[in-house]
């Protein structure tokens, strides 16, 4: 996706049900995007600038979302694509744990006629 088409869908969502915090540290490093039900929040995006990585950052900001915005008796999920292990490995290491993978066989073009074919 462009920037374009990335700011717009953002502006959606926040326009919708999501909600984000922006994070600091002399100026932006990083944000969450989440969404919050009765019983469930659903962290659909969380970024740290790619410079500021690997310094406590994210460890930090996601205590702070636990502490001060989300409340504690609600169950937190995470999507995480599986070749992400950095990503993996962090969601775990703040005590996340797995709860069910999803696997996906893509499209072959040509292969066979698609349903409306037949």
């Amino acid at each position: 996706m462009t920037v374009e088409q990335l700011a717009v869908r953002m502006k959606e969502w926040l326009r919708g049900e999501y909600q984000a915090v922006v994070f600091s540290s002399d100026g932006p490093v990083g944000y969450a995007l989440f969404k919050q039900e009765e019983s469930l929040i659903y962290l659909r995006h969380f970024f740290v600038r790619r410079d500021r990585r690997r310094a406590g950052i994210g460890r930090t900001a996601f205590d702070l979302l636990r502490r001060e915005i989300w409340p504690s008796q609600v169950r937190l999920s995470v999507d995480v694509l599986c070749q992400n292990t950095a990503g993996i490995a962090f969601w775990r290491s703040v005590g996340y744990r797995d709860y069910s993978l999803t696997l996906e066989i893509m499209p072959t073009p040509g292969l066979r006629p698609s349903m409306s074919d037949l």
